[in-house]
């Protein structure tokens, strides 16, 4: 008989989680109806198996984002075939390899896009969605990149096509996406500009590198930006704002301008003469999400972003963390961003210890 270097791999992740008790049982954050954070609760689940292509990773921190509270009330359920457990994103370790997996081993310690299930001990990730985690990156850090990060990349590059000396506006920039996508603009020689809602988030906005900002609580930012455009307008707006905004993003825009839609944070219907403005200045309008996106988008998508993006994080690139919450204070973590304060990524800690790097003993 012989035995493979990969099936003796193989053999010793699923001795490793039997060792460890993983493979019945793990704990997670579950919810058994829809509603608010108090509807959410940590509990007994059955542990994941990796399918074709698959790792199965020992979670040190997951995240929270506003997909995760939009799956809470019932209004963003998970795409066919996803985990029904909250959490687009997981850092962690390889503890076991799926039939097929060719493109890591054991002990590689990677951040991972998900559909779902990273609020767990325990997840499963397609090996095509995992991004190697730098040697100098804290787990902390690491746990911050893949769902902002990568939205903004493709919202930026797939979607948006951003151009050196392009104005980019920015909606929301003290959010995950937002403090990623400013510097990401800067990255690409473009000219970020930036509306918040609060005095903080606009001052922590321009130590990223945004132009300028605008509080559009206390200011038509339209008009601001057309002042500071002289009244050329932005090339491209990132809008997870809708209706409250349309108009003014319209006249914000710049003639032939790339507006893309990914967020409905400020209403979805939207009333009046707006056609004629967007057919005057010829503006694209793109829908964008990430989550249902195809197998092979994402793979490309993690690609293009660890070849072109993250050698620069420890330099040009610096992940933005407002707080860190244990798993178990799930219902906290999740009342701060209902309360819409943070400035960065709200990270929950499962396993391990989050100031370590790829190179310690967590």
């Amino acid at each position: 008989m012989v035995v493979l270097a990969k099936d003796i791999l193989i053999l010793a992740g699923v001795l490793f989680l039997h060792q460890q008790g993983a493979m019945s049982s793990m704990k997670a954050v579950r919810f058994d109806e829809y509603g608010g954070p108090e509807k959410l609760y940590i509990g007994e689940v059955e542990s994941p198996i990796p399918g074709q292509g698959e790792v199965l990773l020992k979670v040190f921190a997951t995240a929270i984002n506003r997909a995760d509270t939009l799956q809470l009330a019932g209004s963003y359920n998970p795409p066919p075939g996803a985990s029904p457990i909250l959490g687009l994103e997981a850092t962690g370790e390889v503890v076991q390899l799926g039939p097929g997996c060719s493109k890591w081993k054991l002990g590689d310690r990677v951040a991972a896009l998900l559909p779902g299930g990273g609020n767990a001990e325990y997840a499963v990730a397609h090996e095509g969605h995992l991004i190697p985690v730098p040697g100098h990156m804290t787990v902390k850090d690491a746990a911050s990149v893949p769902e902002v990060w990568l939205t903004a990349y493709q919202l930026l590059h797939f979607v948006g096509h951003v151009k050196g000396g392009d104005r980019v506006l920015i909606h929301a920039g003290g959010s995950g996406v937002g403090t990623a996508a400013i510097q990401l603009v800067k990255l690409a020689g473009a000219e970020p500009i930036v509306t918040a809602g609060t005095q903080a988030k606009l001052e922590k906005a321009e130590e990223l590198g945004a132009v300028a900002g605008f509080n559009y609580k206390e200011v038509d930012f339209a008009d601001q930006i057309l002042e500071y455009t002289k009244n050329k307008g932005v090339d491209l707006i990132l809008d997870c704002v809708g209706a409250s905004h349309w108009e003014k993003n319209l006249r914000s825009i710049a003639m032939d301008g790339t507006w893309v839609l990914y967020g409905l944070m400020g209403g979805a219907k939207v009333d009046g003469p707006i056609l004629g403005g967007v057919l005057r200045k010829r503006v694209t309008i793109v829908g964008s999400t990430l989550r249902a996106r195809s197998t092979q988008y994402k793979t490309d998508l993690v690609q293009a972003f660890t070849k072109n993006a993250l050698p620069h994080f420890g330099t040009k690139l610096i992940p933005i963390t407002d707080r860190v919450f244990p798993l178990e204070e799930i219902v906290e973590a999740h009342k701060y961003m209902a309360a819409n304060k943070n400035i960065g990524k709200i990270i929950l800690s499962v396993q391990g210890d989050m100031t370590g790097t790829s190179h310690s003993e967590l």
